[in-house]
């Protein structure tokens, strides 16, 4: 079964749309299209892009006992991971994590939506769904909990860009009662029945509406029956074709999630132990920052770690970049070995102006100049044997090339993901 490769099923849009394909997690997904991945990377900034995310999988968790379930797999603690003020996750409302093995090593990360009381659903990566149902399964002490692995069973596709809740507001039935209202990490509607309310599109299909992605910038996953999930593409992609929206792959999500300091599960998170790394709010801290507000899987290991390995954002000069691979390093400046490349790509959408990153969404006001036109700013991952301060310069090499870069603390300015929705409509 390892060497299936499975098709979306937007699979035949793909290729009659021009789409240059490419395995990715044992699915055949688009790279890009002909507008190439530049084209998208800068319309997600500027307009819009719809991404065909329905390799994603998607699991549920029913049953009065399965938060408890949860939240002793989970990293974050359900009960306060809600804001400022540590507010209980509660019905509409969703939160990223991960899941760890004993030894605080990565199974995968996740976003848990919680639709009801007693019915969450669980996303996972591509070809994770039986993982981490297995991993949920082992662990409940509930026989009534019953956990499903819906895997190719539901349509799933990201609107992501500054004009994503105009075009939104064109196909949905009520569009004044949902959007509105819809704080990032929200969500309304259930693709699975009545349990959250139905959001219906003006057609009649019932549609859920989640306010997240992995771009960074302002958008909404839609999650529908796998049959609609044709013509729901077809529906948004004529909705937005005055806000110029065109199709995206994966090319373009993978620059914008590098640029935005999202990780890669299996690349920059995986099977090391989760800490000294961009990602750390995804663990149930408590206020102390040195211990966690529950026990969870790995939060002992965690907590004993003695590894010494820091994984840190870079972001370059120019747009060269040297491929991730085990045929390529990470120097300090004195030309030493301190570790290796887990991601590096460019994000299009950023350039340097006196020394400083800014961005094509970057006011005047913050440094863009009048004239500014990036070249794009390779950028990424690494993981070293040692913590390095933001501002130092570190080189990434493949034997043959070398680049130098800067460690970062964040790399694309101006992002939009938690931008009021008041400014967007």
């Amino acid at each position: 079964m390892g060497n299936v490769v499975r098709k979306t099923v937007l699979h035949a849009w793909h290729q009659a749309h021009g789409a240059n394909m490419a395995v990715f997690a044992s699915y055949d997904m688009p790279l890009w299209y002909p507008t190439g991945a530049r084209g998208e990377h800068l319309a997600v900034l500027t307009r819009a892009g719809i991404f065909d995310t329905s390799h994603m999988a998607i699991l549920t968790v029913r049953g009065k006992a399965a938060r408890t379930l949860l939240q002793h797999c989970f990293s974050k603690d359900l009960d306060a991971c809600g804001g400022p003020g540590r507010n209980p996750l509660a019905a509409g409302r969703c939160v990223y994590g991960v899941f760890l093995d004993g030894k605080g090593h990565v199974l995968d990360d996740a976003i848990v939506y919680q639709v009801t009381e007693d019915l969450y659903m669980v996303v996972v990566n591509a070809g994770m769904g039986a993982a981490v149902a297995a991993h949920l399964e082992i662990n409940k002490q509930d026989a009534d909990t019953i956990i499903s692995d819906l895997t190719d069973r539901v349509g799933k596709m990201d609107i992501q860009g500054p004009a994503s809740a105009r075009i939104l507001k064109k196909i949905l039935r009520d569009p004044d009662e949902i959007l509105p209202k819809m704080a990032y990490f929200s969500f309304r509607g259930w693709f699975g029945g009545p349990e959250a309310g139905p959001v219906l599109l003006l057609d009649g299909t019932s549609v859920m509406v989640s306010r997240t992605g992995y771009t960074g910038e302002f958008g909404f996953e839609l999650y529908v029956d796998i049959a609609r999930t044709a013509s729901v593409w077809e529906s948004v992609l004529a909705a937005g074709r005055e806000f110029g929206l065109i199709p995206c792959g994966l090319a373009a999500r993978d620059s914008l999630r590098a640029g935005a300091v999202l990780p890669l599960s299996h690349q920059d998170i995986g099977h090391w132990p989760f800490a000294h790394n961009p990602w750390l709010f995804a663990l149930a801290w408590d206020e102390t920052g040195t211990g966690f507000t529950k026990d969870f899987i790995g939060a002992s290991a965690l907590l004993q770690c003695k590894e010494q390995e820091y994984t840190l954002p870079f972001a370059g000069y120019d747009p060269r970049k040297i491929n991730a691979c085990e045929d390529s390093w990470v120097l300090d400046g004195s030309g030493v070995r301190i570790g290796s490349i887990l991601t590096c790509t460019t994000d299009m959408a950023i350039g340097r102006v006196d020394g400083t990153i800014v961005s094509i969404a970057t006011s005047e006001a913050d440094g863009k100049t009048g004239d500014f036109n990036p070249k794009g700013l390779c950028c990424g991952f690494v993981k070293v044997n040692r913590p390095l301060a933001a501002g130092e310069n570190i080189i990434l090499t493949d034997g043959k090339r070398r680049i130098t870069v800067e460690v970062r603390e964040d790399i694309r300015p101006g992002r939009s993901a938690r931008r009021a929705m008041s400014r967007m409509l």
